[in-house]
């Protein structure tokens, strides 16, 4: 997909850091969590945010940028672009703008047909990712997910969720995937507006 969508950011360069992003959020209990969780680690990560979401935990938005975390555009109810018509996608990403203030967006199920990309490109950088956690998918065991961890190499966007239905595999996986990639010796960047 990289040389199908060469305007869209895949990954970035850098020889010692990673990109930690969590899609989804805000929700109140969990992303306070991360948030408390990063601070101790001294990690800073991106957030790319639910229109809907900001609106139930504004507070929480707030919070974030606060901590000195990215924050980012992600719709504003998860609108998958290859369904959603042209007119309602992008009225959802300009709803959401106005809450996030951030230029960058990142598609929802990484799904943004070509010609509304040219389009959303003129006003945002297009944030995608090179490591998925599959947080999200309880088929797939924790212990599998940092196995694939191991890949994980300097430059690399990788992708978490900050959504409530998957608190508890998140608060298992996040301090296991830190350490191991402390333990690499790698830093944390956030991704930049």
């Amino acid at each position: 997909f990289r040389w199908i969508y060469p305007g869209r950011i895949w990954r970035l360069s850098s020889t010692e850091m990673v990109y930690l992003t969590f899609d989804d959020g805000p929700s109140s209990n969990l992303t306070r969590w991360i948030l408390q969780f990063l601070s101790e680690k001294g990690i800073r990560a991106t957030f790319f945010c639910i229109g809907e979401n900001v609106r139930k935990y504004p507070d929480v938005l707030e919070e974030i940028r606060a901590s000195g975390h990215g924050i980012g555009n992600h719709s504003m109810n998860h609108e998958k672009g290859s369904r959603a018509g042209k007119s309602v996608y992008l009225n959802s990403i300009e709803e959401t703008d106005r809450l996030v203030r951030s230029n960058l967006f990142r598609p929802p199920y990484g799904r943004l047909p070509g010609f509304l990309s040219r389009i959303v490109r003129k006003k945002h950088k297009i944030v995608m990712w090179s490591w998925l956690s599959y947080d999200y998918d309880k088929k797939v065991p924790i212990n599998t997910i940092i196995e694939k961890a191991n890949r994980i190499t300097p430059g690399d966007i990788l992708v978490l969720h900050d959504n409530p239905i998957i608190e508890d595999r998140l608060k298992e996986l996040l301090p296991k995937l830190i350490d191991l990639l402390m333990n690499k010796g790698y830093k944390f960047g956030v991704i930049s507006a």
